[in-house]
């Protein structure tokens, strides 16, 4: 068990935003979106009422060497670029190898393996599927690339809670190293799954929105004429490890990650409660393992998915919390940016946080016409600086099945 503190030391992401987290970083401040019309001759073949999507801006597979893109499934192509770009913004850290760990999430896994599969068998027969389909699309493909890339012998552990994953992978991420099982951990999550099967399906259920006329403008968090969240893709990875640990190599220190919350709802597989009792209960969590209260807070990073339902939802479960505060403190809703990366939203939304503590700066929310009056944040078009003093602040993910995670990062 260790009483050190544990500090954020590199980050990756490939987003729709940008290849690298700098990159996306700076186009989020810039007011960007990563909603495009989708270019594929399926949308027209599937007739699919929604024709867009906020796909990676930068393929993985022009990142990466052939021979190890072609064994890997997008997502963990995603996993792998974003692992790599954290671990050499971390300074490569030399750690042993049974003290390295990876905590890393998706939601749905290899879904175009998987899918591709399916259509090579029925359409040439079964000699012709790869006989790596099954390493390609399991779940925990990405962890498994990512410890057998870095030699992490520690664990390699994956988390499948839909769009809580991520932020899943960090609170457990925490705990892994408090409780002594590594030093440094790659925490994060990936996903790859803007697929006709996945479009069709969300928009069948009434949750994605229809804007095709106008894609950039069609995520609309804590906006009044909100329709529906937008299908986004892509990967981040934090490099976590002691604070005793960094400090003696040398590394730069972005942010302190002090603490981390998980429950369930036990509601509805796809709903939230929509008192947000569980999601409160997570804040609470957080804040708790952090020594913290909800007085310290200074900025969150809202899950604001853009849904008529849960959007309003999480206003009432950060109210329980917060109290009057909830419409002072600073929120942002980034997916308004970047789209839902479902199981890889958490990792990238702590980015964000993360970076918006560096910078004291909370970042824009594009695309709010008219804010609605039950969600009634203080959430802004333009960034808005944090000011002087500690910082602490929180970045919630709530998925299908009842999830909720929160975790809850500090300046250093």
């Amino acid at each position: 068990m260790t009483t050190s503190r544990i500090v954020v030391t590199g980050i990756g992401a490939s987003s729709p935003l940008g290849g690298t987290a700098p990159d996306s970083w700076s186009a989020l401040l810039s007011g960007a979106s990563g909603t495009r019309t989708l270019e594929h001759d399926w949308v027209e073949k599937y007739q699919l009422p929604v024709t867009f999507a906020a796909e990676a801006l930068v393929r993985p597979e022009t990142v990466l060497d052939r021979p190890i893109a072609k064994r890997l499934d997008p997502a963990s192509q995603f996993a792998l670029v974003a692992a790599m770009e954290a671990w050499a913004d971390a300074g490569a850290p030399e750690v042993d190898p049974d003290r390295l760990g990876v905590d890393f999430a998706t939601g749905i896994g290899g879904v175009w393996t998987l899918l591709d599969a399916w259509d090579t068998l029925r359409e040439k027969g079964p000699r012709r599927v790869m006989p790596m389909t099954v390493p390609m699309l399991m779940p925990n493909a990405a962890a498994g690339n990512l410890s057998l890339h870095f030699g992490a012998r520690a664990y390699a552990r994956t988390v499948a809670s839909a769009c809580a994953s991520s932020t899943e992978s960090i609170v457990n991420a925490i705990e892994h190293i408090r409780a002594g099982y590594a030093d440094v951990v790659i925490a994060g999550g990936t996903e790859s799954a803007i697929h006709p099967i996945t479009l069709a399906s969300f928009a069948s259920m009434q949750a994605l929105s229809k804007r095709n006329d106008s894609p950039e403008t069609a995520s609309r968090p804590c906006s009044i004429d909100r329709d529906g969240f937008v299908m986004g893709e892509g990967a981040a990875a934090l490099i976590l490890e002691t604070e005793e640990h960094a400090r003696a190599r040398g590394a730069k220190i972005y942010a302190a990650v002090v603490g981390g919350g998980v429950t369930a709802d036990s509601y509805h597989i796809t709903a939230n409660d929509p008192e947000g009792r569980g999601a409160a209960r997570a804040v609470r969590m957080a804040l708790e393992t952090a020594g913290a209260s909800p007085e310290d807070v200074t900025h969150i990073n809202a899950h604001a998915t853009s849904t008529p339902v849960g959007d309003p939802n999480e206003y009432q479960a950060l109210k329980a919390v917060f109290g009057s505060r909830t419409e002072e403190i600073p929120v942002s809703a980034t997916k308004a940016s970047t789209g839902h990366l479902l199981g890889g939203t958490g990792a990238l939304e702590a980015i964000f946080t993360i970076m918006a503590i560096k910078d004291r700066t909370a970042p824009p929310t594009i695309n709010i016409t008219e804010q609605d009056p039950e969600v009634p944040f203080n959430i802004s078009g333009d960034s808005v600086a944090l000011g002087a003093g500690d910082q602490l602040a929180i970045s919630n993910s709530f998925g299908f099945g009842g999830h909720n995670a929160v975790a809850a990062f500090a300046s250093v």
